[in-house]
């Protein structure tokens, strides 16, 4: 028997879920620096893996939301932020059951176990979940109920760095 190549054609939609700050703290904690953030350039392609975007949110809790951030997904992954009144984990849980019918995978990425249900959920409704987390923070009964979990490591984010302008003596503008 000879061995034959054969290509095949992922056609998977899917949406991208993301608990802002959730994985922000992981980040944190991973890092060591409360200024890393996700490196969406590298960890968008590895959570795809030749499958293709349908959407990509941001939901995230606080008047804070980096308007750079915003531009950026929206311009790279058509992608928008959310802001919430508190945690993320009922926007996110009500978008998420609200695009199941139009998506075949969703990944959320948080390490919170509070998504349990929502999983469970989503998995009865045929849609496949993953999960995408910092595997030292990520709850073990989420990791269990997931279709797949991709852990999120250091080669995932980057460490923002601020320049500041130093002001001359006097000059209170």
């Amino acid at each position: 028997m000879s061995e034959t190549t054969v290509d095949i054609l992922i056609d998977q939609r899917v949406a991208v879920l993301v608990d802002g700050n959730n994985i922000e703290l992981s980040l944190h904690d991973l890092v060591g620096k409360k200024s890393a953030m996700i490196n969406f350039d590298t960890l968008i392609p590895k959570l795809l893996n030749n499958r293709s975007l349908a959407r990509l949110i941001y939901f995230r809790e606080g008047k804070s939301i980096s308007p750079k951030l915003a531009e950026r997904l929206l311009t790279h992954y058509h992608g928008s932020v959310t802001p919430c009144y508190k945690s993320a984990d009922i926007p996110l849980t009500i978008k998420a059951t609200q695009i199941a019918q139009k998506v075949d995978t969703i990944i959320i990425l948080s390490g919170d176990a509070d998504y349990v249900e929502l999983v469970r959920h989503l998995k009865g409704e045929g849609v496949r979940v993953e999960i995408a987390a910092v595997n030292k923070t990520t709850a073990k009964i989420l990791k269990e109920e997931a279709d797949h979990f991709v852990e999120i490591t250091e080669e995932d984010c980057f460490v923002f760095k601020r320049t500041y302008k130093r002001r001359k003596k006097g000059n209170s503008k």
